[in-house]
């Protein structure tokens, strides 16, 4: 059984809800054709908008150390499980992909095989290495889904060697600063070639993605912790449901979105939509130990039908 981490589950539902509001966001500009940015366009673009999807690449990293460490201990070959597990992904994958082609299940199941499962054989100074040049190359592409491999490594490098956590106040500091000046030289630039560079959006998202992780974990050190946790945590827990359900939701309620050609209605949705996965995340994990296609994913994984239903519970 994989040891839950209620911190990395409280940062995953964060970054659902930011892929909720911008998956909502891009499909409904997709929709109108690429109208005139207005307002929320500039809002979603420099704060939403490549700042969570980085977040979740960082957690699968995460994830796949804690899931190898956990098979370790119930087979003798944890890789061929893992395999198996990223296979199973790929079909979600490609099965989402014909629904919305672009979507990021396909390609981190590609890259969780051919990049993350032959890395876990170094030691996590190189991973943590590699993570960083293959991140690099990436930003300098002017980032997208080749950013990937690369946060995948860190994220396994830093799930092998945990940093202090007094360094999270000067990280959220530090990287507040950073985003905030790439996000603004970003603007800048769009209107200036002189001082255009491709890699600055997705540098600034990278940056932004940080202050948001570490200000999130610094909130988790205060009163408010018991809020979040409430809050956020079922829905990082219900993850895999929580996104693929969301698109089916989203595409057909796109005659509703494309007709405010303001796009708050699709920001209001969005967050609707949001708190129907919280209230069903958390009704469902009061009895069920994995969300419905969290367990679906582990039971194929594990070839077996794996047990569900909390002791205690009634059908």
């Amino acid at each position: 059984m994989t040891r839950r981490l209620p911190d990395l589950d409280v940062l995953r539902g964060f970054a659902v809800c930011g892929i909720m509001v911008v998956n909502t966001w891009q499909l409904t500009r997709g929709r109108l054709g690429g109208p005139e940015r207005n307002t929320v366009d500039l809002w979603v673009e420099n704060l939403l908008q490549g700042r969570f999807y980085p977040i979740f690449s960082f957690l699968f990293g995460l994830s796949f150390v804690l899931f190898l460490n956990s098979a370790a201990g119930r087979t003798r070959a944890p890789r061929i499980v893992l395999l198996r597990r990223l296979a199973v992904l790929t079909v979600i994958g490609a099965l989402h992909w014909l629904v919305n082609s672009g979507e990021v299940l396909l390609p981190y199941a590609l890259s969780g095989a051919l990049v993350l499962l032959p890395a876990s054989f170094l030691s996590p100074p190189a991973m943590a290495v590699l993570g960083l040049v293959l991140t690099g190359y990436a930003v300098h592409q002017g980032g997208g889904v080749v950013l990937i491999p690369g946060l995948f490594l860190l994220g396994a490098a830093v799930m092998e060697r945990p940093p202090s956590g007094r360094l999270l106040l000067p990280v959220f500091l530090f990287s507040a600063v950073l985003g905030t000046a790439l996000t603004a030289l970003w603007m800048i630039g769009s209107g200036n070639y002189s001082l255009y560079y491709r890699g600055t959006y997705p540098a600034a998202g990278l940056a932004t993605a940080t202050a948001y992780c570490t200000g999130v974990l610094l909130l988790l050190r205060t009163r408010a912790r018991g809020a979040l946790t409430a809050v956020l945590a079922p829905l990082g827990r219900t993850a895999l449901t929580s996104y693929l359900v969301s698109t089916p939701v989203i595409l057909m309620s796109l005659p509703l979105l494309t007709a405010d050609p303001t796009r708050v209605t699709g920001l209001v949705f969005a967050l609707a939509v949001l708190v129907v996965q919280i209230l069903f995340s958390r009704a469902w994990l009061a009895r069920f130990r994995y969300g419905p296609l969290e367990w679906v994913w582990r039971s194929l994984t594990w070839m077996e039908r794996v047990p569900n239903r909390r002791i205690g519970s009634h059908p």
